[in-house]
């Protein structure tokens, strides 16, 4: 059994050092760093309480037979496909006017690295943590391990997507969120929030008309947010 915090340093100090090799632009780190670690705690602990809410939710085994004794990979496949369809749409949600406030904490960090994404608000992780719980029956009798890779991989994407790091190439954005596609969506400019709202696949982003291309951006992007909000109520997400 992998130690979630250990997994968590361990992928940190990978983060650290691709940004430092390549960054894509300057940081003050010693400014930010410690508001997010702050950030982190409040995360850590937010998501402990989210937990023993939505875990507990009756979701009824949906699987068909005939996919039953699929291998785990296969069931994990599954699995990602249904969860990360779960995320655009709830993700798209959060950029709708009645629901913004739960999600703008995650849009006010002015320096984007590889913890900035942790800013959520406990409304923001339960509606996030619903689409792991409802794709969670595909599942069903699936090894172990696969939970493990689970675990991995939500850290590892998270830092991943919002890495300050340069990066010039488009081809593994055909499948996959990189960092330059999705740290056009935290943009300050509001045109660009509703746009590349995928978690990990770009093709909801395609098929829906969210999409927006890297290679089209003209200057530089700043981040944050294009309004003022009390710091409490921002947390809070009220």
């Amino acid at each position: 059994m992998l130690n979630p915090y250990l997994v968590f340093w361990s992928i940190a100090l990978l983060c650290v050092a691709a940004e430092w090799l390549r960054p894509a632009r300057p940081i003050a780190y010693r400014s930010v760093f410690w508001r997010d670690l702050l950030a982190l705690g409040l995360y850590n602990l937010s998501f402990l309480l989210v937990v023993q809410v939505t875990d507990r939710i009756p979701v009824p085994q949906y699987l068909p037979a005939a996919l039953d004794q699929l291998p785990t990979v296969g069931k994990l496949m599954l699995f990602y496909v249904v969860e990360d369809f779960g995320l655009y749409w709830v993700h798209r949600l959060m950029h709708t006017s009645p629901v913004w406030r739960i999600h703008r904490w995650h849009h006010s960090p002015t320096s984007l690295y590889w913890l900035a994404g942790i800013r959520a608000t406990i409304p923001h992780i339960a509606l996030f943590n619903l689409t792991y719980v409802a794709a969670l029956p595909l599942l069903h009798d699936a090894s172990g391990w696969a939970f493990q890779v689970i675990m991995v991989e939500h850290v590892l994407r998270n830092n991943w997507m919002h890495l300050n790091v340069t990066w010039n190439s488009s081809w593994l954005e055909r499948v996959f969120v990189t960092p330059r596609y999705h740290h056009i969506h935290h943009s300050c400019d509001p045109a660009h929030q509703s746009k590349n709202l995928g978690a990990l696949l770009t093709i909801w982003d395609r098929v829906f008309g969210t999409y927006y291309n890297p290679d089209d951006l003209r200057g530089e992007l700043k981040f944050g947010l294009s309004e003022r909000v009390n710091p409490v109520r921002l947390v809070i997400g009220v």
